[in-house]
């Protein structure tokens, strides 16, 4: 009976991964800050009223995905073949995704309504 070499399981990089969650992030942050300066500035919420039916939601959402791909592909091609150190990339990523729900939470945009 042959016997088969057990060979050593190379270890991938987490970088891609790390890009991907700050992303995430970072697409949060960017629907919180859009959805608070909508509140906030007449000009920027008609300049995000891409699509009339739905109003400026459109073009904070459609942003929020540009926001994350572009820089989805920045970070990857900045840190996808690293190892990161993950715990601080995930806590940032946290705090980021924080700062958007915060931001999209209604008695808290609701304190920069324009006038």
């Amino acid at each position: 009976m042959a016997t088969q070499a057990v060979m050593p399981e190379k270890e991938l990089p987490n970088g891609p991964v790390a890009a991907s969650l700050l992303a995430g992030g970072i697409g949060a942050t960017w629907l919180g800050l859009m959805t608070v300066l909508a509140e906030a500035s007449v000009p920027i919420k008609n300049a995000l009223n891409w699509w009339s039916p739905a109003g400026p939601l459109t073009g904070k959402a459609l942003s929020a995905v540009i926001v994350f791909f572009g820089s989805w592909i920045v970070l990857h091609l900045a840190i996808g073949r690293k190892n990161v150190e993950f715990n601080r990339v995930a806590l940032v990523a946290l705090v980021l995704l924080g700062l958007g729900l915060l931001g999209t939470f209604p008695p808290f945009f609701d304190l920069f309504l324009a006038k």
